[in-house]
């Protein structure tokens, strides 16, 4: 798709990826010691990662100038520039949380909680690359519904978009919040659970908030009704 191709050129080139990709990297720096139980190293992978992908959402939902944003709209319609840079943000956390897992997985321990029972390393892989999916679905959901066209002041964005992360991680229901908890879970026992159900919700979720944005943005206009965040 020559649009989501364009959105991602422009993250790239501006370097705006790196503050959250920075931030993800500390955070696991933290989190992820080498020997920890790989359950729960990948479950502490999996949720670092749902605020960076709503932080890159942003990124790449405001990182056009009006004038440019005004010319690529002309050429292929705001909801087809706005789903591109959603796309682009997906992209670009996917490949991140996929590097993230695979790193983290070679320097865990393939053993329970209590390092007694082995665990499959196979099955956790394919649980923690599934559990990023649905921290990267919805944190595009939150970035997607936190930022232009909904809300335009950068300050306002910002506590949206830090406060929905922090309750998509925590509250009971969300697929975030399961899938992380499947992996913890799975990890006092050895056993490995895919969160298939969590994946799917996740899907519905950013699909849903991506159609109400880019409908937004096929009323309103290419910069969402309103100045750059």
């Amino acid at each position: 798709m020559p649009c989501t191709g364009y959105q991602a050129a422009l993250l790239l080139r501006s370097q705006r990826w790196l503050p959250p990709v920075l931030l993800y990297t500390v955070t696991l720096a933290v989190g992820v010691q080498t020997g920890r139980p790989v359950l729960d190293a990948l479950g502490w992978t999996a949720a670092a990662l749902l605020p960076v992908t709503a932080w890159l959402v942003r990124v790449c939902a405001t990182q056009e100038p009006p004038a440019a944003r005004a010319v690529t709209a002309a050429a292929a319609g705001p909801p087809r520039v706005h789903l591109s840079a959603l796309l682009a943000a997906v992209a670009c956390a996917g490949a991140v949380g996929a590097v993230a897992t695979g790193f983290v997985t070679l320097i865990s321990d393939a053993k329970s909680a209590d390092h007694k029972v082995v665990v499959p390393l196979l099955p956790a892989v394919a649980a923690g690359l599934l559990a990023c999916a649905v921290s990267v679905l919805v944190g595009a959901a939150v970035g997607a519904l936190c930022t232009r066209p909904l809300l335009h002041a950068r300050g306002w964005s910002l506590l949206a978009t830090a406060t929905a992360a922090l309750l998509a991680l925590v509250t009971a229901g969300s697929p975030a919040k399961h899938a992380v908890s499947s992996l913890v879970t799975g990890s006092r026992t050895g056993t490995v659970q895919l969160p298939v159900p969590a994946l799917a919700a996740a899907a519905l979720f950013a699909a849903v908030a991506a159609a109400i944005t880019c409908l937004l943005c096929s009323l309103r206009g290419a910069d969402g009704g309103g100045a750059s965040a």
